[in-house]
């Protein structure tokens, strides 16, 4: 068989076979090098997306979000809802205080969570100024998200975050009332549920201060607190 591969093979054939191979072999370490070259741009690449996000937030956090959704002055109102601790809470039961409000739901795989740390670190940062501040995560998936459950959650990011769910009537109303999307996927367990994904930083009198979204660096919640804190509320338009 040797002999025979020997034989069928001329010098011709073996002359391309070599070259051939040569090219590939060129072939090869120039893709390495492009490869690379573009691992290496990538990164580089990536590096200045993150230094523009930061000086992005820095200033975001310097000057606070002024743009302001349609109709705010429609944003916010009344609400009866049941805490994670079972009680039936309303608007009134956190008086002289900014709410942070956050509507999402238990299961949700990203954007809650997200939105739940960015209020977390900033009620950190804020140590004892914090306390003028009460973060609310109303629920948007009333038929999984008992109080227990929430409870658990809200555990997992904050003390001071107090969850609220309650039937699905209460939940259109307050989701209609702060202007919130919300649309239960397909199936009867698992599923999820998309919906608008902004903070809402409300007065001590239910009027819209500015909205985040889930992502926002903390600094700016801070800041945007600390600039209300510095005037007077306006009176709540009736």
């Amino acid at each position: 068989m040797l002999s025979f591969l020997k034989h069928k093979f001329s010098k011709k054939d073996k002359f391309f076979a070599r070259w051939g191979i040569s090219h590939l072999l060129v072939a090869l370490i120039v893709g390495g090098l492009m490869a690379g070259w573009l691992v290496l741009w990538q990164h580089h690449s990536d590096e200045g997306r993150v230094e523009q996000l930061a000086q992005s937030a820095d200033k975001a956090a310097a000057e606070p979000n002024k743009d302001l959704p349609p109709d705010t002055a429609k944003i916010g109102g009344p609400f009866s809802l049941t805490s994670q601790d079972g009680k039936i809470v309303t608007e009134h039961d956190f008086p002289g205080k900014y709410l942070l409000v956050y509507f999402g739901y238990t299961s949700c795989p990203d954007m809650c969570p997200t939105g739940l740390q960015s209020i977390s670190i900033a009620m950190d940062a804020l140590q004892g100024e914090g306390d003028k501040v009460q973060p609310l995560f109303i629920t948007v998936d009333p038929a999984r998200d008992t109080p227990k459950k929430i409870k658990d959650y809200d555990a997992a990011f904050h003390p001071k975050i107090i969850g609220l769910t309650g039937t699905a009537e209460q939940i259109a109303s307050v989701a209609k009332e702060y202007q919130v999307f919300y649309q239960k996927g397909e199936g009867d367990q698992d599923y999820e549920v998309q919906h608008t994904s902004l903070i809402f930083l409300m007065d001590p009198n239910g009027n819209l201060v500015t909205t985040f979204d889930e992502e926002v660096n903390p600094k700016a919640i801070v800041a945007a607190l600390q600039k209300a804190w510095g005037q007077p509320a306006p009176v709540a338009q009736p």
